[in-house]
C-alpha cells in the first residue's frame, strides 16, 4: 500500500466510450469543447489533501462502501487509478508525470440532479471511494509494458448472486492511454479552466501546496444492462478485478496475476 493522505486524487471523465452516455451526464459537458471526438471531456477533483471543503475528506477504503447519508442513486465506476510522480518547473507548472504503479479504483459516484461540479458527485465523506491493497508497478506506461496484458471488469453481489456490472475490457481499449494520456493530463492540469462542471486544476495544486504525487483514476468502463439499471443498496458487495488475461480469469476470486477491490455496501 502507498500512503496517499498527501497524494492529490484527480479523474479523468469521457476517456472510455458509452460510459457518459450511460451514466446520464453526457449533457453536463455539451459545452466542452475536445481536442478529437474520443478526447476525455476534463479532469475533476476527488481529494484534495488538506482542503477545508469536503474534498479534504480522506475518501479511500479497501472493504467498505459508505452510501451518502441522504437518499441518492450511487453506481460503482470501475477504473484503474494510476500513481504518477509530477514534475513541475520553476513557475510550478507540471511538465511530466512518471508512471509508478496501478491498481483498481472504485470511482463511486451519486447521480445528483442540479451538481454544478463533477467533484460534486464524487466524494461525500470516508469510505466514498474504493481502492485496493495490491498494486502492480509499471515498468513503462508506453505500448508493451505491463498495463498492455491486463483487463479490467466489474461485479456487483446482491442477496447472494453474482451480477457482471461493468463490461470486460482491456487496459488499450481506453480511448486515452500511454504516451497520449499522459500528454493530455499535463495539458489539462496546467490550462483546463473553471468552466461548467470542470475546474482549475492548477488552482488546486496550488492549494494543495503543489503536491509531489498525483492518484489519477483515468476513466470508468461502460456498464453492462444490470450495472446501467441497478444503484447501491445497503448490504451489497462490489468487486473490481483487473486480470493479467495471459495468466488469470476475469472473476471475483482472488488469485496470481489479479487483483481484487471487495467493498462491502453500507
Amino acid at each position: 500500500m502507498f500512503d496517499l493522505r498527501q497524494v492529490i486524487g484527480l479523474g479523468v471523465a469521457g476517456n472510455f466510450a458509452k460510459h457518459l452516455e450511460q451514466a446520464g451526464e453526457l449533457e453536463d459537458f455539451k459545452e466542452v469543447q475536445t481536442e478529437t471526438p474520443d478526447a476525455p471531456k476534463g479532469i475533476f477533483p476527488f481529494y484534495l489533501p488538506g482542503s477545508e471543503t469536503f474534498l479534504g475528506i480522506y475518501p479511500y477504503s479497501d472493504e467498505r462502501l459508505n452510501l451518502p447519508p441522504y437518499e441518492a442513486n450511487a453506481q460503482v465506476e470501475p477504473e484503474i487509478a494510476v500513481l504518477f510522480d509530477i514534475v513541475y518547473d520553476d513557475k510550478h507548472q507540471v511538465v511530466d508525470l512518471h508512471a509508478k504503479a496501478f491498481t483498481v479504483f472504485n470511482d463511486c459516484t451519486i447521480r445528483k440532479e442540479g451538481a454544478k461540479k463533477i467533484s460534486e458527485k464524487k466524494s461525500w465523506g470516508s469510505a466514498s471511494k474504493g481502492i485496493a491493497r495490491r498494486w502492480v508497478r509499471i515498468d513503462r506506461f508506453a505500448p508493451g509494458g505491463v498495463m498492455d496484458r491486463y483487463r479490467l471488469c466489474s461485479f456487483l453481489k446482491r442477496d447472494g448472486v453474482v451480477h457482471s456490472y461493468g463490461v470486460d475490457a482491456p487496459l488499450v481499449g481506453y480511448s486515452y492511454f500511454h504516451e497520449r494520456l499522459k500528454r493530455w493530463l499535463i495539458g489539462k492540469i496546467n490550462t483546463q479552466k473553471d468552466f461548467g462542471p470542470l475546474e482549475d486544476i492548477a488552482a488546486h495544486l496550488k492549494s494543495c501546496d503543489y503536491p509531489s504525487s498525483a492518484l489519477i483514476s483515468i476513466g470508468a468502463t461502460a456498464y453492462t444492462a444490470y450495472g446501467e439499471s441497478h444503484y447501491l443498496q445497503s448490504g451489497d458487495e462490489v468487486y473490481v478485478v483487473a486480470y493479467d488475461a495471459e495468466t488469470a480469469r476475469g472473476t471475483i476470486e482472488e488469485g496470481e496475476g489479479k487483483i481484487v477491490l471487495r467493498q462491502k455496501v453500507f
